[in-house]
């Protein structure tokens, strides 16, 4: 294992390979500020219209990940992201592409904090949730791989929630754009 002061090479994952059903079109090529939801979010898992995305990243320097399961369960588009990841990759911060408030200052503050301690994951906790974006080591990758189910390694988050270290994160980040009244919402408050 690291040790606390030594740098972490990590990783960002963005499951961005669902089928968008309660929005009724495909959420992750929606346009807010003038960009993406898929360029906003690093290997991004594409699934539902991956070439459409991947039309949309271009350019872009990340690594595309494929889950042909896009309906299935979250945990295909994290294997699949888990997958392509390099052995030099210590840590992967997973978060899901469709939550629009997480700014890169909230990923640095993960790896940043990753980096005082040897806690095998650090977690965003808002008020009483637990939720993305998520920093788990190579250590639990194994585990992550065994999982199946929804919410982006939530039993393995559980396993490991007396080890885990936490940054405190206001409620309000705690959005994802899953309806059209979501993006509307998503839209009005970033004018």
């Amino acid at each position: 294992m690291l040790k606390p002061t030594e740098p972490l090479q990590v990783a960002g994952v963005v499951l961005a390979a669902g089928a968008s059903r309660r929005m009724g079109r495909n959420k992750m090529l929606l346009e807010l500020e003038g960009e993406s939801l898929v360029r906003r979010a690093v290997v991004v898992v594409l699934g539902h219209e991956a070439d459409r995305a991947r039309a949309v990243l271009a350019g872009l320097p990340v690594e595309i990940a494929l889950n042909p399961d896009f309906t299935g369960p979250t945990s295909g588009s994290l294997h699949a992201a888990l997958d392509v990841l390099g052995q030099d990759v210590d840590a992967a911060v997973v978060l899901l592409g469709d939550m629009v408030h997480v700014s890169e200052a909230d990923l640095a503050e993960l790896v940043r904090r990753a980096g005082t301690s040897a806690a095998p994951l650090v977690v965003s906790r808002y008020g009483e949730v637990t939720a993305p974006p998520l920093l788990f080591r190579r250590a639990l990758f194994d585990e992550l791989l065994a999982w199946t189910g929804e919410g982006c390694g939530k039993a393995v988050v559980q396993a490991h929630k007396h080890e885990a270290l936490y940054v405190d994160r206001p409620a309000a980040v705690l959005v994802d754009v899953d309806t059209p009244e979501d993006f509307q919402a998503a839209q009005k408050s970033s004018s």
